[in-house]
């Protein structure tokens, strides 16, 4: 009985029920985007992008228009910079990245201290779930079926582009575009994700879901449904952790998910520490 009040009390809260079903969705489409990113060896990347669209929410909030606008020109923006210097400079493409979205997000928390503003820009930071708005929720949603609607249409063109590039090229798919389609995804996503963990915490939910499957299945259509699986599970219960002990429901979610990934990094069956350990004792 104890329990099912554990679980029952919080509903009685419209903005907890609101937080629970945002953070199942963004728990969802991260999830189903990091598959991509870990097969296409993009984790770097998407700690550059999901740190790099700041300046462009806090431009968008100033300019009155949706974030996602601003969000996507920096995100594609980034890119764009990250592969001119590259081009240009002797500089290695880790040490690039790390340039570029150091720079950008340190613009964008300049930006936040000096625009005066209604709301609170810091929850763009650390996110804030708990206080979304009808607004913010309709944004997420609308984010949330493009990602999916374009990961579900050209799903077998990204896998094929993310595991093999050039393979993708010399049968005749147009890898740039599908490129900037993983990119534009990518920033669109950093978008969702910083309404319920912020955007520094972002990051894990772009990785840490697609790293958990990718310890649990060699295929990618298992390795989705695990991954989509685990990041809907954290967003739940960590939303659910988050209002029991009063703490930063971003944090629980990535502490959640960290923890799974642990689990897996011990326990899978195939590629976990125990089962390389039987193995090599064998």
């Amino acid at each position: 009985m104890e329990i099912l009040n554990w679980f029952t009390e919080p509903l009685q809260f419209g903005f907890m029920v609101k937080a629970i079903w945002i953070s199942a969705l963004v728990g969802i489409v991260c999830s189903a985007l990091s598959c991509f990113m870990i097969l296409k060896g993009w984790a770097l990347m998407g700690d550059a992008v999901s740190h790099a669209v700041l300046p462009g929410v806090v431009l968008a909030y100033v300019m009155n228009i949706p974030f996602a606008i601003g969000a996507f020109v920096f995100g594609v923006g980034s890119v764009v910079a990250i592969g001119f210097i590259k081009s240009n400079t002797r500089i290695r493409e880790d040490t690039v990245i790390g340039l570029v979205f150091t720079g950008l997000f340190a613009f964008g928390i300049v930006l936040i201290s000096k625009v005066k503003s209604t709301v609170d820009l810091g929850h763009i930071l650390f996110g804030n779930v708990l206080g979304i708005s009808d607004a913010d929720i309709l944004q997420t949603v609308i984010i949330s079926v493009i990602t999916l609607v374009t990961l579900a249409i050209l799903r077998k063109d990204l896998v094929l582009f993310c595991f093999d590039a050039t393979h993708a090229r010399s049968i005749g798919l147009n890898t740039t575009f599908l490129y900037y389609v993983l990119l534009s995804v990518l920033s669109l996503t950093a978008v969702a994700g910083l309404q319920t963990v912020g955007i520094i915490l972002v990051v894990a939910m772009l990785i840490t879901p697609g790293a958990t499957a990718y310890l649990l299945s060699d295929r990618f259509d298992h390795m989705m449904l695990i991954a989509i699986a685990s990041g809907m599970f954290s967003s739940v219960m960590g939303t659910y952790i988050s209002y029991h002990i009063d703490g930063s429901t971003g944090g629980c979610i990535v502490v959640l998910q960290t923890l799974l990934f642990l689990m897996a990094m011990t326990f899978a069956p195939k590629h976990g520490m125990l089962a390389k350990a039987r193995h090599s004792h064998q």
